[in-house]
């Protein structure tokens, strides 16, 4: 029988588009399933603040009447127009191992693009960089991060296959907590304080959602991330929500300021408490048990590892140790939290500041991620 492709259009089908990739990675252990509640708020765009300049359709393969694959067709406005091009970007992809599939799913992204007037397909790319991005195309034998998605190694031989080719890569880091900061970074801290007057400061969950601390940090991010692979600055109605959703959550031990003498935030790390093996257990829903897992992970039995998600600094301060000041402070809370593991966010294969801190931590790349693109 024939692939066939469907829009979904009810709340029914966007469960199936949700689901399909728990089912898909049934026992596979590198996989980490993402919070269906997490996923259908970031996909409903009734609620998500992206729909002001992002348009999108969701669509769902089947093979003999059964799901074989997902993907959604996303334009950003804000980006094309920053960036200067007109990119349909693909993301939220998966499926069976059955070029049929695949091929489909991307011609309907292409489709919805042509319509558009865009010209180029590329991907996987969320609505904006908060959202996952990039496919494996190394380290198929490691668990992923909660925040970044596994795929199979046969998805990379199904994009060349269909004529795609790399735009761009990031590496991922799995490094060992040492016992205590490398003496180079610790090093450079010192300088760093001695020299600028700078302090650290852990904000608590009032500072960052009612005086204003988490429209800082996100201020932060744009101006650190705006010359990035097509990076989309974030308006203040859609840092509300991620604020909302997910900083305000974090534990505070985990959040790391840094102020200049005038108490002016310049540089900002962001990590959290792995969650990878409670939603391994849940499969990704909350009920009826799945709250249990993460509830005994967030607050009485850690995992052994925490996930870097970012660090911001301001440009004006770029080069002057502030990622150095920033890991000096994070290693002993690290360590009074009991984790062994880092696991590092996505970081482009040529930025080359971030990625010579990891070589003082002895620890090579453990996975490979890429964004695929070909003209329409």
């Amino acid at each position: 029988m024939s692939v066939i492709v469907k829009k979904v259009e009810s709340r029914c089908g966007m469960r199936r588009f949700i689901r399909f990739p728990v089912d898909l990675y049934k026992g596979v252990p590198f996989y980490v399933p993402t919070l269906a509640i997490d996923e259908g708020a970031t996909l409903n765009l009734r609620k998500n603040p992206v729909r002001k300049f992002c348009k999108a359709e969701f669509y769902m393969a089947y093979k003999d009447g059964k799901p074989a694959g997902r993907v959604a067709a996303i334009i950003n406005e804000k980006a094309n127009e920053i960036w200067e091009h007109k990119e349909v970007r693909y993301g939220w992809i998966d499926f069976i191992d059955d070029p049929a599939v695949s091929e489909a799913l991307l011609e309907a992204v292409a489709e919805f693009g042509r319509r558009n007037g865009m010209t180029r397909i590329v991907g996987p790319l969320g609505f904006t960089d908060e959202d996952p991005e990039g496919m494996v195309v190394e380290g198929f034998d490691q668990i992923s991060t909660y925040n970044l998605k596994y795929n199979f190694s046969y998805y990379k031989d199904h994009m060349e296959r269909l004529g795609f080719e790399k735009v761009i890569d990031w590496l991922e880091y799995r490094v060992p907590i040492p016992q205590e900061t490398p003496e180079r970074i610790r090093r450079i801290a010192s300088i760093v304080k001695e020299r600028y007057g700078v302090s650290t400061f852990h904000p608590t969950r009032r500072q960052i959602l009612k005086e204003g601390i988490g429209r800082k940090i996100f201020d932060l991010i744009n101006r650190t991330y705006c010359g990035l692979y097509n990076f989309t600055p974030l308006p203040d109605d859609l840092i509300d929500f991620y604020v909302d959703s997910y900083i305000g959550l974090i534990d505070s031990d985990l959040l790391l300021g840094v102020n200049d003498k005038d108490g002016k935030l310049i540089g900002f790390g962001i990590s959290m408490q792995s969650i990878a093996g409670a939603c391994r257990k849940c499969g990704g829903r909350l009920f009826p048990l799945g709250w249990w897992h993460l509830l005994k992970s967030l607050r009485w039995k850690q995992e052994d590892t925490v996930e870097l998600m970012l660090i911001a600094v301001d440009p004006a301060w770029m080069g002057k140790g502030i990622n150095a000041l920033i890991f000096d402070a994070m290693v002993p809370v690290y360590r009074a939290h009991g984790f062994r593991w880092a696991e590092t966010n996505a970081e482009l294969e040529d930025n080359l500041k971030i990625r010579s801190i990891w070589q003082e931590f002895e620890t090579e790349p453990n996975k490979r991620r890429r964004i695929y693109g070909k003209d329409l």
